[in-house]
């Protein structure tokens, strides 16, 4: 067997032909035709009305928060259990995050825990659907509409997913998508910002482009502070041809999930992130909970073992609530994140491309089966 990556892309479409087209044509810049094609191409695939594609998807999480009006003295609400962008692209804005722990079967934000967390300066909430989970957006849209508050999903890691059958991007007030090269859908560096608000994307565009106007002449002169997050044609040729083939790559890390599923059945001590049954879960990366008392190994020492067999593995995110960075910029961090400690102690993911066969997916439950003391 040989060695086998946490995670790889999987480009198996038009994207050399596409990007070939780009750079034989010359326009390699963010002016090329690839760039709308993506756009329109990636909307229609959520079923959304708009959407704007830029740099990364810290920088698509950034843009959402600055076209909703987002700024300083504000608080957004995030998951504790989430990756750092989350986060940081509120600070970005000069508005503070806050805290909320997570459920421990779906490891998605707690939404019987937010309201207690709002205050007269909340003015959105950032629901993340951890690993392709989608997030239990009926009670966050409620509670959206009883504080009157914004939605910006950070979606990063949900291309695919569905709440109740609704495409994820469909479902917050503006959503925000990576493109990294592990997600489910790549374009090597890259992100996107989604919406069905005219007003919200016009903002985003505005943006987007240095605060350019979207319909005067170009004098160089700026109204407001903008940001250089445009996307080169050369990416979006890439995102074109991933997304002509999405559902197949989003069936493939599907069924890996119900491989993993399948093989880990019966391990005592190792558990997987639950599905619920009215979800699409778009199955980004693989996790895994290691109870070292049942399984009779540490998390540590199983991912060690792993290492040594050629399986590359890598740990949960730490919370928001332990990160020294919110603790400098002024966050509140005090108080009890019981789910997200536990998830974040005793977890792990396991290797997740689309690219992996069944075969890799046996060998390495095998070896988390073998290993158990």
């Amino acid at each position: 067997m040989t060695y086998i990556p946490v995670c790889e892309p999987y480009l198996n479409g038009n994207e050399l032909k596409y990007v070939t087209e780009a750079v034989s044509t010359g326009w390699i810049s963010s002016s090329g035709k690839y760039v709308n094609e993506f756009e329109k191409s990636f909307a229609n695939y959520c079923g959304a009305k708009y959407a704007v594609a830029v740099c990364n998807g810290t920088a698509a999480l950034h843009l959402s928060l600055v076209a909703l009006g987002i700024s300083k003295g504000d608080e957004v609400i995030i998951p504790s259990f989430t990756m750092s962008a989350s986060a940081f692209s509120v600070c970005y804005t000069g508005a503070l995050p806050v805290l909320v722990d997570a459920v421990k079967d779906t490891w998605n934000i707690d939404t019987s825990k937010i309201e207690e967390k709002i205050t007269k300066k909340t003015k959105a909430i950032m629901p993340v659907s951890i690993f392709g989970h989608p997030v239990e957006m009926d009670s966050i849209r409620e509670i959206a509409a009883k504080y009157n508050l914004k939605i910006v999903e950070d979606a990063a890691e949900s291309h695919g997913s569905e709440y109740k059958g609704v495409k994820i991007g469909n479902l917050a007030d503006i959503t925000a998508f990576s493109f990294f090269s592990n997600k489910n859908l790549t374009t090597g560096e890259g992100g996107i910002v989604v919406t069905n608000d005219k007003s919200l994307y016009e903002q985003a565009l505005y943006y987007r482009n240095m605060c350019f106007s979207l319909n005067g002449p170009r004098d160089y002169k700026h109204n407001h502070i903008g940001f250089n997050y445009r996307m080169s044609n050369l990416h979006a040729a890439v995102g074109l041809a991933q997304v002509e083939k999405a559902e197949e790559y989003i069936k493939l890390r599907i069924r890996n999930g119900a491989l993993y599923r399948k093989y880990l059945d019966g391990i005592d001590g190792v558990t997987t992130q639950n599905t619920l049954s009215y979800v699409k879960h778009a199955q980004w990366m693989n996790g895994v909970i290691i109870d070292e008392n049942k399984y009779g190994k540490t998390r540590l020492e199983l991912m060690d073992y792993l290492s040594q067999n050629d399986v590359e593995t890598r740990l949960l995110f730490t919370g928001m609530h332990q990160q020294k960075f919110l603790k400098d910029y002024g966050c509140d961090l005090s108080g009890a994140y019981p789910v997200t400690e536990y998830l974040s102690q005793k977890g792990f993911y396991l290797p997740s491309a689309s690219s992996l066969t069944e075969e890799n997916i046996e060998f390495i439950c095998e070896l988390i089966r073998n290993f158990r003391g």
